[in-house]
């Protein structure tokens, strides 16, 4: 998977800026400011549809403009996809595939498998537990179009379950058969995901050891455990016996959506436990374990994109992924930095072809 060129229009800070990539590395320099990783953010939105540091898409539109244009020219194996990413204020967003709207943008989603590691990434270890959720549903999701829609169907059943209860309470009133029928399908795809969700877990926590173990000097133990009601009882007889408890609370306060990664290091939270160090190398053997899986899923490797890290990781560590990178296994890989002289002495070191932008 490789993307050939980008064409920018009034996204974020850019009025109009196109750029000719390299096949294998791309890094963009400069100042704090200058849009470096706005251009990596514009390449996370063809990928997935949505930007990654900013889901609220009018405020990825340029000030004092009124719609924004993302153009890509990929090549996957061997033949050419032109992706164009548009909206419009007061509009719904448009993705075209060669000239074609998608009808449903889930139909996009793992066409361009891509992987980010971003500073941002710390969420997930500090935020709460719908962020790491997010990460294992857009891993799975690029592979699994099945997933998706399941995911898709349940939320939609579960804020109609939710309105459910909400007009229970206003209007104090009651109807058990109506709530049934929205259990029975929340029953039915929340086994769907749960059952997806522990296999991937299966597949990928084996992959993640071996990475932390490429990229960290430590001989800490580390793992990830997956936290769910469904492992002690079927959906359906969990809202059963906990729908006094939505009635009082007006949603529904059981079920998939409500799954959790714990991340351990030696058997304790890495949140309160761990070092910024054993956290940051925790990270991006996550990260790269996501492009291990969706590469072994896709049969492609994915685009990577590396947003600043820099100035967030020691140079032991920046080697070592340089080293990883360096690995015929690594695809195309685009980078932001504000050192230009740091940054070609580690693209250097890959022996690969290589283009520096200066923003």
């Amino acid at each position: 998977m490789v993307l050939q060129t980008l064409s920018l229009l009034n996204y974020k800070n850019f009025e109009s800026q196109s750029f000719d990539f390299d096949n294998k590395i791309n890094c963009f320099v400069g100042e704090n400011g200058k849009g470096k990783t706005n251009v990596l953010d514009a390449i996370f939105h063809l990928a997935i549809g949505k930007s990654y540091f900013n889901p609220i898409t009018t405020q990825n539109i340029k000030h004092d403009e009124a719609f924004f244009v993302i153009d890509g020219v990929f090549e996957k194996l061997e033949r050419e996809e032109k992706i164009v990413v548009s909206f419009k204020k007061g509009q719904k967003k448009i993705i075209k595939r060669n000239g074609k709207i998608y009808d449903k943008f889930s139909d996009h989603i793992g066409f361009i498998p891509l992987v980010i590691i971003s500073p941002a990434d710390r969420d997930l270890i500090i935020e709460g537990s719908e962020t790491r959720r997010k990460f294992i549903d857009t891993v799975i999701s690029q592979g699994d179009r099945g997933y998706l829609q399941n995911l898709i169907n349940y939320n939609k059943v579960l804020a109609q379950r939710n309105a459910l209860l909400k007009y229970f309470a206003l209007n104090n009133t009651f109807n058990k058969e109506t709530l049934e029928v929205y259990n029975e399908q929340l029953d039915k795809y929340g086994a769907e995901i749960h059952t997806k969700r522990s296999v991937f877990l299966e597949q990928f926590i084996p992959i993640f050891k071996s990475r932390y173990k490429a990229i960290s000097n430590n001989k800490e133990t580390i793992d990830i455990a997956y936290k769910s009601d469904l492992f002690e009882v079927d959906l359906k007889s969990l809202l059963q016996l906990n729908i006094n408890k939505d009635k009082a609370l007006q949603y529904t306060s059981v079920g998939t959506h409500k799954d959790d990664l714990n991340f351990e290091i030696d058997q304790y939270p890495i949140k309160k436990f761990g070092s910024q160090g054993q956290q940051k190398s925790f990270l991006i053997a996550l990260k790269l374990a996501e492009f291990d899986f969706i590469k072994q899923q896709s049969g492609v490797s994915p685009i990577l994109l590396l947003d600043d890290i820099f100035d967030k990781l020691d140079e032991n560590r920046v080697a070592q992924i340089i080293e990883l990178v360096n690995n015929d296994n690594f695809g195309q890989l685009f980078l932001s930095d504000t050192h230009p002289e740091r940054t070609e002495m580690a693209v250097k070191q890959t022996h690969q072809s290589y283009k520096i932008f200066k923003l």
